[in-house]
């Protein structure tokens, strides 16, 4: 299957502002791709199909959740967090993506998790510093991306731990062990 068509595939599912999001993190894979020589065909079929299921309603999502291998532990958590580890399933189903490096890339594109592959690295940090996004820290964060994924990917982790504390929201398990693990990358120990 095509790019193109498979772009028009994903994009009645998502809204007008959320498929030029899209866009852009695949624009962005494509470009920290070519920086750390990684590959620029995964990245950016991961990044056009990282939200093909974040319009789905709660109950499909919790559907997929409770019928699959996911665990059922990320019901606890804001049905934000669905969308990736749903959406990898359905990529599998809908587009054939077999390939498990882009399913899961589009896993934990929100949560991270230790050991990150390269190509999961970039497309978690394309969807938080693609060109469209706007809010304090993110400008640090690109800057970083320029020379080192793993920090910049460690600064990101930093930035949404930060702000889902200061909402008082519970924070997925995942993104404290993305944190933990880049943190032994960045800095050692």
């Amino acid at each position: 299957m095509n790019i193109d068509l498979i772009k028009e595939k994903v994009e009645p599912h998502l809204t007008r502002e959320r498929y030029e999001h899209t866009l852009r993190v695949a624009e962005t894979a494509i470009q920290l791709a070519i920086r750390f020589d990684a590959s620029k065909e995964k990245a950016q079929l991961a990044g056009i199909l990282h939200d093909y299921a974040k319009y789905r309603s709660k109950e499909e999502l919790a559907s997929w959740i409770e019928t699959s291998d996911l665990p059922n532990t990320l019901l606890d958590f804001h049905h934000e967090l669905w969308h990736g580890p749903v959406g990898a399933l359905m990529v599998e189903r809908d587009f054939g993506v077999e390939d498990l490096e882009i399913r899961n890339a589009i896993h934990y594109h929100t949560t991270g998790r230790a050991k990150m592959s390269k190509l999961e690295m970039i497309i978690f940090l394309a969807d938080y510093i693609e060109p469209g996004r706007k809010f304090p820290g993110v400008d640090e964060v690109r800057k970083t991306s320029k020379q080192d994924l793993e920090h910049a990917c460690l600064m990101a982790s930093q930035n949404t731990i930060r702000y889902l504390m200061s909402k008082q929201a519970t924070i997925y398990p995942d993104t404290f062990h993305t944190y933990n693990d880049l943190t032994r990358r960045v800095y050692g120990g």
